[in-house]
């Protein structure tokens, strides 16, 4: 295999962050996040994506912005755009519910509706369901995401993304 690409500096950061999520999440404290409310903005950058099919030349840098509402400490709402999988430009919408914890590590999932993939509803919205991990250290988070294959249509992925937090 020939690689042609080399690593840019937010995938060596995103990669290099996942030890530190990995000896968090490793703490043999679980328990059950309260719902409080709380109000926070976050600004979503995009995300690197790891595509299981690395034979379909897949774009892995899926820049973009996006913003995220936290208005309890397991519920938010997001919206932005990114360059998608298929090197499109996608929307989302969606709202997250996080309500576990593993130590500082958070776990749950997202839901929501997207568009922008051209085998996806022929590029028209579609739901989504995926299940999301993240950590968050002061103004920083990262957010870990799983998403499944579906056919030839959604394309399988590990996606790690670097949220900022704006107020």
């Amino acid at each position: 295999m020939i690689i042609t690409n080399k690593p840019s500096a937010l995938t060596l950061l995103i990669f290099a962050s996942i030890p530190a999520m990995s000896s968090a999440a490793s703490a043999d404290t679980s328990s059950f996040i309260a719902s409080k409310p709380i109000q926070e903005v976050w600004l979503n950058p995009g995300f690197y994506s790891y595509h299981f099919d690395t034979e379909k030349n897949l774009n892995n840098n899926n820049f973009g912005l996006g913003l995220e509402y936290r208005y309890s400490t397991v519920n938010s709402i997001t919206a932005g755009r990114f360059n998608n999988s298929d090197r499109k430009i996608s929307y989302y919408a969606g709202w997250s519910w996080q309500p576990f914890a593993l130590g500082p590590v958070r776990l749950g999932g997202s839901f929501g509706v997207m568009n922008g993939y051209p085998k996806a509803n022929n590029g028209d919205w579609f739901p989504f369901i995926i299940p999301a991990a993240s950590y968050e250290y002061k103004r920083v988070g990262i957010s870990v995401t799983l998403i499944p294959s579906y056919k030839d249509i959604v394309y399988g992925s590990l996606t790690v993304q670097l949220r900022l937090k704006l107020n």
